[in-house]
């Protein structure tokens, strides 16, 4: 049994502390006994959600046999890839190098100096044909390290080298880039091209959700008026909620679908996922009014608020994929379970929800809606949806990774936002609001770290990376949409100023993923690519646009838009990496609106212009926020309610009704 990760406090690291495998976290002691005795290290990274993880672990490290050989040649290491993403990203590049692909878990092997020198994903127990069996790897390279020493160094030289650049090679923005309209239809061109314009979404099996694809749909039509990107946008939403993906029963969605129908996801359920969709539903439904993106956005939120929000205010972040060491077994269902709780309606359960005898998966059946035009009375599905869940609520249940991190709740908050933006319900503000007040108490730093990364069980740890520090920024301006208050904006302001002085660098503009004091990593990577989160460059230059727009800091906003421009060749061309920077884009490109509701508050007002799709706007309340605001000057802080229309903080003539300033922006 490993007692050193046994003190920890991941659940991921946990479930590894009773195998027979001498696992060490990462760290200097670690590190230490590897040049002490000379070693090779190997690093193993993965997360508690993760399926084949969970798979390698049984044929391979829980093995005694095998443990003795890792134990015998290598300093052994485990990783949560949620706590450590920057290593993650480390190391996965140098895999993608060696192997030309990556995955979870990563088995990466380091020299004593911590450098990669080969890797791989998942390798099975046995010699396969095309595959060498991981007992086969871990001798094959305890003996190169012994016999071909320097060769091993001079590789690992290499590959840390060309980690340093990959995933950027990006030299600084020259300032002299232009984004026309034209730039953003190419875009939009090349993103269709990916298209599934059948089943929704974009590429092939596996299908990611790509909301970032999908928000820049939403926000192309607004611009355009084009039905086909509109069209696109919603066939995946659709597609998705009709979808296996998403949980029928309880509400919520599933990392991927590892078919082009959405059937058979990877059945992890992830805080950012589920965050990220609302955020994309709840700009959908403003668009569109559809009932179907309501209710998903309702049951998403219900299934958060009942399997993922903790008791002191934050979210957990994931349900495993397994249950009784099965992928998917607690979701699952034969007909005749069905039949047994359902009694004579069994058939028009089936009907709506695609269960047969044989199954649809494995000869077990996933819940999904083949046919949403089937009109089933609301409360009777309601009624069924009862029954089943108090059934399945008895089954052995996926486990929970209950640390809590800043990024993904930063996440959560701004859906919450956007969910009350668009339905109105307050309870929606109030939860973004209470998540926000716990991030604040149990997440802040000291010393040098403005926030830490992680938390459980009353320990907040790790120092807060890039993605944290933009999310954070960009759920405070969120906030003070929904809330008015001004308090919000300054800790924007803050944030943003503390991550410009720590995580730049000046010679390109762009950010560093970590921290300039952090000092246990062997490159500072910056990072432009979205992947299953945002790029933290791309939300940090949102922010900066936002933020420099609201104090009237032309830098920041001049910052940008040299950051979007100097990535528009990569946006045009690979749209579905760069989703983040293509809505960024369309902020550079059209109109940025500056909207001030001043004078007496109106709550009604103030919701009805939220529910509007107006996306890349600039929006405060004149009535409760900071007097001293660029926006705010020379607007009446009481006295009849009306809206300013601004650019560049001229202003048109003040209009009383939600309705009238629509037609202004519609005219403007």
């Amino acid at each position: 049994m490993s007692n050193r990760l046994s003190k920890e406090s991941s659940p991921y690291l946990l479930q590894h502390a009773d195998n027979p495998v001498d696992w060490y976290p990462w760290g200097d002691e670690a590190i230490q006994k590897a040049r002490t005795e000379d070693k090779p290290m190997l690093v193993s990274i993965g997360y508690s959600a993760c399926h084949w993880c969970h798979v390698m672990e049984r044929e391979s490290f829980e093995d005694p046999e095998t443990a003795a050989v890792m134990n015998r040649y290598f300093v052994n290491i485990k990783i949560d890839r949620e706590e450590r993403p920057d290593l993650d990203q480390i190391y996965m590049d140098a895999v993608q190098a060696i192997a030309g692909n990556g995955g979870w878990p990563l088995n990466v092997f380091l020299t004593p100096e911590a450098k990669p020198f080969y890797g791989g994903t998942y390798f099975p127990p046995v010699d396969l044909p095309n595959r060498a069996s991981w007992k086969s790897v871990l001798l094959s390279i305890a003996t190169a390290f012994r016999e071909r020493r320097q060769q091993i160094d001079e590789q690992a030289e290499q590959l840390t080298n060309h980690i340093a650049v990959t995933g950027f090679g990006i030299s600084a923005p020259s300032g002299g880039e232009t984004v026309s309209a034209g730039d953003i239809r190419d875009i939009f061109e090349q993103l269709m091209k990916t298209a599934d314009r059948r089943e929704g979404g974009f590429g092939a099996a596996p299908k990611f959700p790509q909301t970032f694809s999908i928000r820049f749909l939403l926000q192309y039509h607004f611009y355009t008026k084009s039905q086909e990107a509109l069209d696109q946008a919603c066939l995946s939403l659709d597609k998705m909620i009709y979808g296996g993906i998403y949980d029928q029963l309880g509400g919520g969605f599933a990392r991927y679908s590892t078919d082009s129908e959405w059937l058979a996801p990877h059945f992890e359920k992830m805080l950012y996922d589920n965050a990220l969709l609302i955020t994309a539903l709840s700009e959908a439904f403003q668009l569109t009014g559809k009932h179907t993106f309501r209710k998903a956005i309702r049951e998403t939120i219900d299934f958060i608020c009942r399997e993922l929000f903790s008791g002191e205010g934050g979210f957990f972040s994931a349900l495993d994929a397994d249950s009784e060491g099965e992928e998917g077994k607690f979701y699952v269902w034969r007909k005749n379970e069905i039949s047994g709780i359902l009694g004579e309606e069994t058939e028009d359960f089936c009907d709506r929800y695609d269960v047969s005898e044989r199954g649809n998966w494995e000869g077990k059946n996933i819940l999904r809606i083949r046919n949403p035009d089937l009109l089933i009375p609301e409360e009777k599905e309601a009624e069924w949806k009862k029954k089943l869940m108090a059934v399945r609520a008895q089954r052995i249940r996926p486990v929970l990774d209950d640390k809590i991190l800043t990024g993904w709740n930063a996440l959560m908050i701004t859906a919450l936002c956007k969910a009350f933006a668009a339905l109105g319900d307050v309870s929606y503000r109030d939860l973004a609001v209470t998540a926000m007040d716990f991030l604040e108490k149990n997440l802040r730093g000291t010393g040098i770290f403005y926030f830490y990364h992680s938390y459980k069980e009353g320990r907040a740890g790790i120092p807060a990376f890039l993605d944290d520090y933009a999310y954070l920024a960009e759920a405070y301006i969120q906030l003070q949409e929904v809330t008015g208050e001004s308090a919000w904006l300054i800790r924007a302001k803050e944030l943003t100023e503390w991550v410009i002085a720590n995580f730049s660098e000046p010679e390109t503009g762009y950010f560093y993923y970590t921290h300039a004091g952090q000092d246990d990593v062997i490159v500072r990577k910056k990072e432009v690519y979205d992947g299953a989160t945002p790029s933290g460059n791309a939300v940090m230059a949102a922010n900066l646009l936002y933020l420099g727009t609201v104090f009237d800091l032309e830098e920041w906003k001049q910052w940008a838009g040299r950051n979007a421009g100097g990535l528009i060749e990569g946006v045009r061309r690979y749209p579905g990496s760069f989703g983040v920077w293509a809505t960024l884009l369309n902020a550079l490109t059209y109109p940025l609106y500056e909207i001030v509701l001043a004078g007496d508050y109106s709550e009604q007002k103030h919701r009805e212009f939220l529910a509007r799709p107006v996306p890349n706007r600039i929006f405060q309340l004149g009535s409760v926020t900071h007097p001293d605001l660029p926006l705010l000057r020379n607007k009446p802080a009481l006295g009849r309610s009306q809206f300013f229309l601004c650019r560049n903080y001229v202003c048109q003539q003040p209009v009383k009704e939600v309705a009238e300033l629509i037609s202004l922006l519609n005219n403007s």
